[in-house]
């Protein structure tokens, strides 16, 4: 007796791409144009310039190693600059997280003025806050410090008040049923479940902070970012391109030591 063949079912259709999605990549595509257009932006000089900059380029090209030498003292300043201002950055940034979450902040107005607070922080980059404490103490490692230090505060409390927010109801509801206050809630029942992710932002944080650094020093927050601009104002290309290559050495091996504590950590 022979069994019949079932009926092939017919592949259903692929989906036609919606008319938002259309329109959504018009729109970006338009506003790109547009921007482009503003600026009068052309790739032309990346051509007909270039003979000119191989000047610069063959230096780059050849880096002087002995110079990195006579650098070692701002490398120290650089990551020094990076290590306090990530210190005292994510350890305010902590209260400013528990204050910036419902679960842990009952009061209303305190946590609506925090969330604007921590968003006015957020608004402006590293390198205007250094350009604006250079003024207020100077130039040297302590504008760097100030800078990194109010941008850090802002970017640990965004990212630990997001992770208090999605804590495990259980331990807070065992907290709040032994009557413990806002304090005691916060300490006993949030802390132990963000911990690892709180430190590991804090190594994020900390690897921002050796990028910035040199940002920051360009701009008079000391370090090796100053070395850089003075190298570059005289023209010795050729000691930038060492401190350059070795930037990008020792930005990777913090790297690849955060990303091991990390692992390790979470």
């Amino acid at each position: 007796m022979s069994v019949a063949a079932a009926p092939a079912t017919a592949r259903p259709r692929k989906p036609a791409p919606s008319r938002l999605l259309i329109g959504g990549l018009a729109g970006v595509v338009a506003i790109t144009v547009w921007a482009a257009i503003q600026i009068d932006f052309t790739l032309t000089p990346l051509f007909t310039d270039l003979t000119n900059g191989w000047v610069v380029i063959e230096q780059f090209l050849n880096p002087n190693w002995s110079y990195l030498g006579r650098t070692w003292s701002a490398w120290v300043e650089t990551v020094s600059i990076a290590v306090i201002a990530s210190f005292f950055g994510v350890a305010v940034g902590l209260l400013f997280a528990f204050m910036a979450s419902r679960v842990t902040n009952r009061s209303g107005w305190l946590y609506q003025a925090t969330k604007w607070f921590l968003a006015v922080l957020r608004s402006l980059p590293d390198v205007a806050y250094v350009l604006i404490f250079v003024a207020i103490v100077g130039v040297g490692s302590m504008a760097g410090i100030l800078a990194l230090f109010v941008f850090n505060i802002g970017i640990a409390a965004k990212l630990t008040s997001e992770t208090i927010d999605a804590v495990d109801p259980g331990p807070l509801e065992a907290a709040d049923a032994a009557g413990a206050g806002t304090a005691g809630r916060s300490r006993w029942a949030v802390l132990p479940q963000i911990l690892p992710n709180y430190l590991s932002y804090a190594l994020y944080i900390f690897e921002l902070n050796i990028r910035a650094s040199v940002v920051i020093g360009y701009a008079g927050g000391g370090g090796i970012g100053q070395v850089i601009q003075v190298q570059f104002a005289r023209f010795n290309y050729e000691n930038v391109s060492a401190i350059v290559i070795a930037m990008f050495v020792v930005v990777l091996l913090i790297d690849q030591f955060s990303q091991y504590a990390r692992r390790r950590l979470v």
